[in-house]
């Protein structure tokens, strides 16, 4: 965002201090960096508590958590959304909070202390809840974009502040569209603070009657069933691409095999596997897999 001289400038800086941040993974932090780019820095950032990770199970900060320690910008980690938690918040002085992939619901009484908007990749009240992005490609949506919302005390439920729509690409996989996504949210944010800032934003109310909800993801999620058709299975390999992938079971010399899909497409209403990972094996070409006797589970 451009200044129109050093005053205006100056302001935005002072203004820096008046709100936190509430955020977890690295998708946050790009959010975080732009907002830091045009100016505004929260004083206060909110993620979840380190956990020991890796071969040596070491603790490690989560990616917004590092982002915050970096500039020496406090980090609070807490197990729970409690009282105590709630009252610490409440030391501070702050305008409002941002939320982005945090990982926790916020509870009645902190949203009752602190004003809180929450950056949502689905046009609400489309796909309400935890996995958007996935869910809007599993139903074959040509649609989706970013709404920036005020939280209240339901899942997804509040007002709209801002909304930038855009179409999905007939091939884009999940991975592909919430990095998009995060671009034009991270865009949409910077446009909108000014008016936040200033208390001059307009609240339009969801029409609940449209509301349509998703769930979180498991790793079971990601198995296909060749009976679904090949549209359902593309739309399934290309929301779960990454994780938690798309797998199948083939059979071979009477061993059922474990199978990731690494690399597919879809050719007319076919869904055609090019390259597969067996378990216990490296990738290679779904006609060698083929060839070598494998056969789909029945």
């Amino acid at each position: 965002m451009q200044t129109k001289n050093k005053d205006e400038g100056q302001g935005m800086r002072d203004k820096r201090n008046a709100f936190a941040f509430f955020g977890t993974p690295e998708l946050a932090v790009e959010i975080l960096d732009e907002l830091e780019g045009a100016g505004y820095v929260p004083s206060l950032v909110v993620t979840m508590p380190d956990r020991a990770r890796g071969r040596g199970m070491a603790l490690r900060e989560t990616p917004v958590g590092a982002w915050a320690k970096k500039r020496g910008i406090e980090a609070l980690k807490p197990e729970k959304l409690d009282d105590a938690f709630v009252a610490e918040v409440a030391k501070r002085d702050l305008q409002f909070a941002i939320v982005v992939a945090y990982g926790k619901i916020m509870p009645k009484s902190l949203l009752e202390i602190l004003v809180m908007y929450n950056i949502h990749y689905s046009l609400l009240p489309r796909w309400r809840g935890a996995t958007p992005v996935e869910a809007a490609i599993l139903a074959g949506d040509v649609e989706t974009g970013v709404v920036i919302q005020k939280i209240v005390h339901e899942l997804d439920a509040g007002p709209i502040v801002a909304v930038e729509k855009t179409e999905i690409g007939a091939d884009e996989t999940g991975v592909a569209l919430r990095s998009r996504l995060n671009y034009i949210a991270k865009k949409l944010l910077v446009r909108i603070l000014p008016e936040i800032l200033a208390g001059n934003m307009k609240l339009v109310e969801q029409d609940k009657t449209r509301a349509t909800f998703c769930g979180k993801i498991s790793k079971e999620d990601g198995l296909l069933d060749f009976s679904d058709g090949g549209e359902l299975n593309y739309r399934k390999f290309r929301a779960y691409f990454g994780w938690p992938g798309v797998c199948t079971f083939f059979e071979r010399s009477g061993k059922r095999i474990r199978t990731i899909i690494v690399k597919a497409h879809k050719d007319g209403a076919q869904f055609v596997i090019d390259i597969v990972k067996p378990e216990g094996k490296g990738e290679m070409p779904y006609e060698d897999f083929v060839r070598s006797g494998a056969k789909v589970a029945r």
